[in-house]
């Protein structure tokens, strides 16, 4: 197996892992989550639940061979759509749990989703960029 596979597979597991504790964090403890919600987004506990279970079915997916395309792509939709609610937490300074972050979180926060969006859908095959082309469907199977 060449070192970029490897890699690509260690940095899957590690997505897979980091959206599975985010989204039983949505379902278990909300409350952050609906703080840091845009007052526009309506049925706002709804919302935060079925992030969690979009979350959890995502890391889901990425392990299975059959459903990585559909994951990768899903959870950078997700990473996408939830980005409001990050500019939220950050122009409004909100408090989660007792406490404010400040700029030296939110700034790399940030300026990090567009790094998640592309790594869910590097993790997932869906594009070799920018190590590289992206080939034919094989490219979604791992060897």
């Amino acid at each position: 197996m060449e070192v970029q596979s490897r890699t690509r597979i260690f940095f899957r597991w590690l997505l897979a892992l980091l959206y599975l504790a985010a989204g039983i964090m949505h379902i278990r403890s909300p409350a952050g989550f609906l703080a840091i919600t845009p007052d526009w987004v309506p049925y706002p506990e709804q919302v935060v639940f079925i992030t969690g279970v979009a979350e959890i079915a995502g890391a889901i997916g990425l392990m299975t061979q059959h459903w990585r395309r559909a994951a990768g792509i899903g959870l950078a939709l997700y990473a996408f759509c939830v980005w409001p609610a990050n500019i939220n937490h950050a122009v409004n300074d909100i408090a989660v749990g007792g406490r404010t972050l400040g700029w030296g979180y939110h700034a790399p926060r940030l300026l990090l989703q567009p790094v998640i969006i592309w790594w869910a859908l590097w993790a997932s095959g869906g594009t070799n960029w920018p190590f590289g082309q992206r080939g034919d469907a094989a490219d979604w199977v791992d060897p």
